[in-house]
């Protein structure tokens, strides 16, 4: 039957192989003789076996006979074929044909060789070798290089899950492999297989037919040359350029500060996707050979990898200044938060360089972050105004600190671990009546440094309010920054970081600044009227309402260029002095009204009049006896580096 089989296949009219009469009778005689190019010699080397010859060695004869023909009839210099065939296009039937034929020919040498058989013999099977792998390194290269659109890095880590480098029974491996092959599109159970994973079933087929067949150096150079241009070329796209330390170190901060926004995205998506799938494609095609596997992604991947890591350190190393922290931390979380898949995917020995690159960066971008935050406390100590803010309001510096430690504190995972091996340097821990730590020691360690810097903000606040004439509105400015302090602290990661205890605290405190603030600004408003107004002398009403008048005016006129920006607190503080003073006020007027009704020297102020003299307060756009407006400004002297900034 089996010489039957073959007698049937090598009848096809594409190639003419002559036939022994023998042939269809394979138990009667198993010589074979089939017809030769003008090149060969009149006598094939295997037509005429000798007397030793054994029933395996006449199948093996056959099987290498029936390779043959399917080798040759995909010779690229027979002029039978045509330049746009591919074996692996279509149907997959005939290139597991090919693949097959290729193991029977490696077969065959090997029990030539083992046999000794005869050289004319083994040169014969060297050359169809030559022949098959002639052929499919082109097969390989056309896979590669038609369907670069198809082994994106997506498709191909989609494919990772069911990839045939985790199939460990062979059976099962040969199965998956016909599955794939003839299934096009649509497996028989229904279940969708994508063209990526056609084409990587291919691209393992040839692989494991050239490697096993001695071919490998082959197989990979191809592999490499095209593989690592995709790799340069989708970096390229992303961005990625190489510079070294020295001219990332000539260049300005807003020349910088782009690359560091498109790095940040480029190592996202060369991480999650790009090396990603390169490292699967390379485990899946070479996964019977360990050492290949590694050597490929390697040459592929390892010097743009490298390329990738060592910017940030270039940067970390570069100058540095306050306005660099944040893109120093997006390039520090850029490669924290990827490190596991780094560190997976860049695991062979040979690629320890590209892992320890990322470390050292990661280190030196510790480094840096940890001298900015020096720096920084530095700068806030360093602040010296010697003018007051003008109306009271919010000093620069306490709008500068608490919106750089704001956006600070989006980073609080990143700068835990920073500063977890780096204690806070002061001579005395922080009080507990400050600020008291929770949470483990790392979180404390992050939310200790951030209740000190805003402590070292809230000393330099208590000095410029001693810069102030005036007791009220000193008060009034520690009322319009601790309030912006605690409005920032609340509506940001700060409210986690320092605590719910601490907003209390001072909450609290800013009360008592407010109290303050309306005693010293209001008080002799307030002792302007009588406790009880009923049987007063009529003088002594007269008294009273001139006093009342003279007081509530100069109130008026005083802080009428006083500020107060959150409407809030402003309303708070106005309905607050309105029931302190209106109601008695009212009280007073109606019990004298009459006495002195037109006599305007005397009754100055109706009650309602005293709220809408009070609602233009602290707007700065004047009240009774001013004629001017005014609008906050700054003019503070200071040298440090925050005054610089704002």
């Amino acid at each position: 039957m089996r010489g039957l089989l073959y007698t049937s296949k090598a009848s096809s009219p594409s190639y003419s192989y002559a036939q022994s009469p023998a042939r269809s009778s394979k138990a009667s005689s198993p010589t074979h003789s089939f017809a030769q190019s003008p090149a060969r010699t009149p006598r094939s080397p295997m037509s005429t076996p000798s007397h030793h010859q054994t029933f395996s060695a006449s199948i093996i004869e056959e099987d290498l006979l029936y390779a043959e023909q399917i080798i040759r009839r995909w010779d690229l210099d027979s002029p039978f074929y045509t330049k746009m065939d591919y074996l692996f296009t279509g149907d997959r039937r005939e290139a597991r044909l090919f693949v097959k034929s290729v193991t029977n020919l490696q077969s065959a040498m090997h029990s030539f060789v083992s046999e000794s058989a005869s050289s004319e013999k083994i040169i014969h099977a060297q050359k169809l070798m030559q022949i098959a792998m002639k052929r499919l390194e082109k097969e390989f290269y056309q896979i590669l290089s038609a369907n670069r659109d198809v082994l994106d890095s997506e498709s191909v880590s989609n494919h990772s899950s069911r990839a045939r480098s985790s199939v460990s029974d062979e059976d099962d491996a040969s199965e998956e492999d016909d599955r794939i092959s003839s299934s096009g599109n649509t497996v028989s159970d229904g279940e969708r297989v994508s063209v990526s994973e056609i084409v990587m079933a291919d691209l393992k087929s040839v692989a494991d037919c050239m490697i096993s067949s001695g071919y490998a150096k082959e197989c990979v150079k191809i592999y490499k040359i095209i593989r690592k241009s995709i790799v340069d070329e989708t970096l390229y796209n992303l961005g990625v350029e190489k510079y070294s330390l020295n001219q990332v170190n000539k260049m300005e901060w807003e020349v910088i500060e782009p690359k560091i926004k498109t790095w940040v995205h480029a190592e996202k998506v060369a991480v999650k996707s790009l090396f990603y799938g390169e490292r699967i494609l390379c485990d899946y095609v070479f996964s019977s050979s360990e050492k290949i596997r590694e050597s490929c992604f390697s040459d592929i991947c390892k010097e743009k990898a490298i390329q990738l890591f060592e910017f940030p350190e270039f940067v970390a190393k570069s100058k540095k200044s306050m306005e660099r922290m944040f893109r120093t931390l997006d390039l520090y979380n850029g490669i924290s938060e990827q490190w596991p898949d780094i560190e997976m995917i860049f695991s062979f020995d040979s690629m320890v360089v590209v892992r320890t690159q990322a470390i050292t960066s990661l280190v030196k971008l510790g480094d840096a972050v940890r001298a900015m935050l020096t720096d920084f406390e530095a700068a806030i100590q360093k602040e010296t105004s010697k003018t007051p803010v003008h109306g009271g309001g919010i000093h620069p510096l306490t709008r500068y600190v608490m919106n750089y430690l704001v956006f600070l504190s989006d980073y609080a995972i990143a700068l835990s671990d920073i500063v977890a091996d780096w204690p806070l340097q002061i001579q005395s821990p922080l009080p507990e009546s400050y600020f008291s730590s929770t949470g483990s020691e790392e979180s404390s360690s992050i939310s200790a440094r951030f209740a000190w810097l805003v402590l070292v903000l809230l000393c330099k606040i208590d000095a410029s309010a001693e810069l102030y004439r005036d007791v009220a509105q000193s008060y009034l400015f520690l009322v319009n920054n601790l309030n912006y302090i605690i409005s920032k602290v609340h509506s940001s990661n700060l409210k986690l970081l320092i605590g719910e205890d601490w907003l209390v605290k001072h909450e609290q405190k800013l009360k008592q600044y407010a109290a303050n603030y309306e005693r010293m600004a209001w008080s002799k408003v307030m002792t302007s009227l009588p406790e009880n107004p009923n049987n007063l002398p009529i003088e002594a009403a007269r008294e009273c309402f001139r006093r009342f008048n003279l007081e509530f005016n100069n109130a008026c006129r005083k802080q009428a260029t006083w500020v107060i920006p959150d409407s809030k607190m402003r309303d708070e503080i106005k309905i607050s002095v309105a029931k302190k003073i209106s109601p008695v006020y009212r009280n007073f007027y109606d019990r004298y009204r009459d006495v002195f009704r037109g006599v305007d020297s005397v009754v100055r102020y109706a009650p309602d009049d005293l709220g809408n003299h009070l609602s233009d307060l602290f707007h700065s756009t004047g009240g009774p006896g001013s004629s001017g407006t005014g609008t906050p400004s700054h003019s503070s002297s200071s040298s440090s580096p925050l005054s610089r900034r704002r």
